[in-house]
């Protein structure tokens, strides 16, 4: 029996309109990647997706060692950290 192949996701268009300077950074990056600019925008956002998710995972482990933290320090210190997260700096 002949092993299924993986069925790749049809792309899908979408229009979009980029802020003047973020598009010459586009361009650059292409140019300088030898990769179409469409290429390079998946490639980005794919990235961007990818750091958004490990920066939920991280911060859901943060939430759960502050939940199991006992020391008054660890717990100060760990409310703190989880602050930035939601805050920033």
């Amino acid at each position: 029996m002949p092993s299924a192949k993986p069925r790749l996701s049809r792309p899908v268009r979408r229009s979009v309109s980029l802020p003047g300077e973020v598009a010459k950074q586009v361009n650059t990056l292409a140019k300088r990647r030898r990769l179409s600019e469409n290429r390079l925008l998946v490639e980005l956002i794919e990235q961007g997706i990818e750091a958004g998710k490990q920066k939920e995972n991280a911060f859901f482990e943060l939430a759960e060692r502050f939940r199991a933290a006992n020391d008054p320090k660890e717990v100060k210190q760990l409310g703190e950290q989880m602050g930035r997260f939601v805050f920033g700096e």
